[in-house]
């Protein structure tokens, strides 16, 4: 499992890098306008694709494991046909009859790719997960590499050599880097299909049944991340309302810096999911979910501590003057970050049992707290607010969470106390994993 994290965490570390050169080129060679226009298409798709992922989500990696995949293929990919159709009858209708309304929310031109884009990458959101529900970590890591590096490679193409210097550079890479992906996903995945079914899984089920099934897990599982974009919008809002968009602008940019920490936490969930998801013992279940929670939280917090060591200097030389205040933003987010990296391995313990619905209660509990504190915060201390205000909601949820996790398992709060056997233990799987290979 140590090597898989590891390979998660360089694969995602990867993006991020990938991710910022593709920033540079961007902000540099196409401007504002055009990578605001390929922001907003982002959000579009984004936002789209909660109704798509009611049955090619993350719910995927639960069911893989669990039912035919035959079955899965089936309902997943006439689903994604269907939601597409929905969707481009939709946008038809409204670009008819009401084309103000379609274009506050589609910027002009950009209806078509928008589409497209939600397909592609519905495709690719169901490769990944099904990987992931075989426990194929590695071949995920490596689809995901395609994707991303295809697309940046393509952007710089589709800028340097095409001379498309507008907001198409951006989408074209888009479609590119998923379109490629797919390619590779699909013969990734074709062959689970010749497999014959397990004893364990239910050939017999009828795809109405397994549908329902599926929905009432994958509803679940997207009013929870409705929610939760929602919650972390809502201090976006009030900063500009109160103090204008420059305050966003050093909030966003804090906030962009403080979640590269993300990638340790995100990374050992993702296994621990595919992991839990593949067993049917509580009790390893609950340990692996322990011993996960101890790792994120410690290294997120190192991680941390590093980032806000940094001097104020530092800041202003790499963002000007004007961005010098992410420092202040930095420390108030810091307890959050350590927070959501708790939070997203409770998250996906109870996902991967199959008890989803304390993601969302906890997802409601945070809302409120959000709601509470960011109108008593950021009018008194601005961005600073708002960071501690984000803390205090992840505290909230994983205060929930736990609350929850020890009523299961009968665990006891010390057992959440990292002793130096952990430490010993990590350091032995590295060493185990990386250097012992004979």
């Amino acid at each position: 499992m140590i090597k898989k994290i590891f390979g998660t965490f360089g694969t995602r570390l990867l993006n991020a890098m990938v991710g910022f050169v593709t920033l540079w080129v961007g902000t540099n060679f196409l401007g504002r306008e055009a990578w605001g226009i390929g922001a907003t298409v982002l959000v579009d798709v984004s936002l789209l694709l909660i109704a798509v992922e009611l049955l090619s989500g993350s719910g995927l990696i639960y069911f893989t494991p669990r039912k035919s995949f035959s079955t899965i293929f089936k309902l997943s990919h006439i689903w994604i046909f269907f939601v597409t159709l929905c969707i481009s009858v939709i946008f038809y209708l409204l670009y008819s009859f009401t084309p103000n309304i379609y274009h506050a929310f589609v910027p002009e031109g950009y209806g078509i790719h928008i589409i497209i884009m939600v397909f592609l990458y519905s495709f690719h959101n169901f490769n990944m997960n099904v990987l992931l529900g075989k426990e194929k970590v590695g071949l995920q890591n490596i689809l995901f590499i395609i994707q991303f590096m295809t697309q940046m490679l393509s952007m710089m193409v589709y800028i340097f050599f095409f001379d498309i210097r507008n907001a198409d550079a951006f989408v074209f890479s888009l479609i590119t880097g998923y379109f490629t992906a797919n390619i590779f996903g699909f013969f990734c995945v074709i062959p689970y299909l010749k497999e014959s079914d397990n004893k364990d899984k239910e050939p017999t089920e009828s795809l109405l049944s397994v549908a329902k099934e599926m929905l009432n897990f994958g509803g679940i599982m997207q009013l929870s991340n409705l929610v939760t974009m929602i919650n972390r919008r809502i201090s976006y809002i009030v900063i500009k309302n109160i103090f204008g968009n420059a305050d966003v602008g050093v909030y966003t940019s804090g906030t962009q810096v403080s979640e590269s920490t993300k990638l340790i936490g995100h990374s050992i969930a993702l296994v621990q999911f595919s992991s839990i998801s593949n067993m049917n013992d509580e009790k390893k279940a609950a340990a692996i979910t322990i011993t996960f929670l101890k790792l994120a939280v410690i290294l997120t917090a190192l991680c941390m501590i590093v980032i806000c060591l940094i001097p104020r200097a530092v800041f202003s030389w790499i963002f000007t003057d004007e961005f010098a205040a992410i420092k202040d933003v930095l420390i108030s987010l810091s307890p959050g970050m350590v927070f959501i990296a708790a939070d997203m391995i409770f998250s996906h313990y109870f996902s991967g049992t199959n008890r989803i619905k304390y993601n969302l209660y906890a997802t409601f509990v945070g809302l409120v707290i959000t709601i509470i504190s960011i109108f008593i915060l950021i009018p008194m201390y601005g961005t600073i607010g708002a960071g501690i205000s984000v803390s205090l909601t992840y505290l909230g949820a994983i205060i929930y969470k736990w609350i929850i996790f020890k009523k299961i398992n009968k665990t006891r709060t010390k057992e959440l106390i990292p002793t130096l056997n952990d430490f010993k233990t990590l350091i032995e799987s590295i060493k185990l994993q990386f250097f012992n290979k004979g």
